[in-house]
């Protein structure tokens, strides 16, 4: 089979879920699909997560690579998740792994067919994942930067960027990031919602995860995300517990040059109610070992300020079309870039990570490093 990159990559969520399904029934795999109970696309289109089994099914080690837990970052996700069941080198490496394979794509079909990061519900799902049976924690920090952040007008007046260059002159843009991405479930009106109830997204994703994962040994999984970092280039982020030996065997799989959030030698703030507790309270007794694969679009304050005008937009549905369409395709173009060379460099990461798991999961069950 020829690999066909740049067309592995889609242009809209449904073309996407089209080329994922042909693909993997061109595989001659089984696709479980959950379509959304309420909700349609942009254009009309029915919005599901859709799954595919691929490898031995009763593997001692699961391989998870999932995409499109925030929505419009998920054209990069999937046009790897197609790319890879075309790529013979990858069939060789799962053949030759003992291992399995689990591909979840479009975790967020809503906020992937509609051009969000969040949901229908505004919540970001990779801050979803708490115990909703306790109290959140309070973010002071963004409740102070809140009204800064999602102005009552796009585009902002100018003492609204005063405001906030002030506020970066006296603690620092990182701290500024930290305020607004840690995760919050205040103001169910601004950036980085956490939501007050699990996520549909959240209640799928546990289930395949307990079904699929539970039984096994060894558990990996690599969530593929864009909008952060140096253009073109993966960082890889430890998805897991602050544990030593879980970024020790991250590590291990993936290189030295694995980051933490717990640490802050990440460019990812320190999350609340991030993915990998589904993962960890849905297959308890699994050795788990979770990566974010992160690939840089634009500048941070780009990026930033994309999700400001299309929160500020969500915000004023009454908006008109011109200036729906801009700011829509601003988002679009923070967390996805056309240009092939960027998608070629997204890919030979993304393949790289995948292979390397593989070996991880095969070497701790035959005590091996090869495969």
């Amino acid at each position: 089979m020829t690999l066909e990159l740049a067309a592995a990559f889609p242009a809209t969520y449904a073309e996407a879920r089209e080329r994922f399904v042909a693909q993997a029934r061109h595989a001659g795999c089984e696709v479980e699909s959950h379509v959304h109970p309420r909700l349609r696309g942009a254009n009309g289109e029915a919005l599901a997560i859709d799954g595919v089994l691929l490898g031995a099914a009763d593997a001692e080690g699961l391989l998870v690579l999932s995409s499109g837990m925030h929505g419009v970052e998920g054209f990069a996700g999937s046009g790897c998740q197609v790319a890879l069941m075309q790529d013979p080198l990858f069939a060789d490496a799962l053949a030759r792994s003992a291992t399995a394979v689990l591909f979840v794509h479009a975790l967020n079909p809503y906020g992937f067919s509609h051009l969000r990061r969040a949901n229908e519900d505004n919540v970001d799902i990779n801050r979803n994942f708490r115990d909703f049976a306790a109290a959140p924690t309070a973010n002071a920090a963004y409740a102070e930067v809140h009204r800064l952040v999602v102005p009552d007008t796009w585009p902002p007046p100018p003492e609204n960027a005063q405001a906030i260059g002030a506020y970066v002159a006296r603690h620092g843009m990182r701290q500024l990031q930290a305020a607004v991405s840690s995760g919050q479930a205040e103001f169910a009106d601004g950036l980085f919602y956490a939501g007050r109830a699990p996520a549909w997204s959240n209640t799928v994703l546990r289930d395949a995860l307990a079904r699929h994962g539970s039984a096994r040994k060894r558990l990996g999984w690599i969530d593929l995300h864009t909008g952060l970092g140096a253009w073109g280039q993966g960082e890889k982020i430890l998805n897991g517990p602050n544990d030593a030996r879980s970024l020790a065997r991250a590590r291990q799989w993936f290189g030295d040059d694995v980051t933490s959030m717990y640490d802050d030698s990440s460019s990812s703030a320190l999350l609340t109610g991030a993915s990998f507790h589904a993962a960890v309270q849905a297959c308890p007794g699994v050795e788990f070992t979770g990566l974010t694969l992160e690939f840089g679009t634009q500048s941070y304050r780009d990026v930033f300020d994309a999700l400001r005008a299309e929160q500020w937009l969500v915000n004023h549905p009454q908006t008109d079309d011109a200036t729906r369409q801009s700011i829509k395709r601003r988002l679009r173009d923070a967390f996805y870039d056309e240009r092939d060379v960027w998608k070629g460099m997204v890919y030979g990461q993304a393949r790289t990570a995948v292979l390397q798991a593989l070996r991880g999961l095969a070497a701790a069950s035959t005590g091996s490093d090869s495969i």
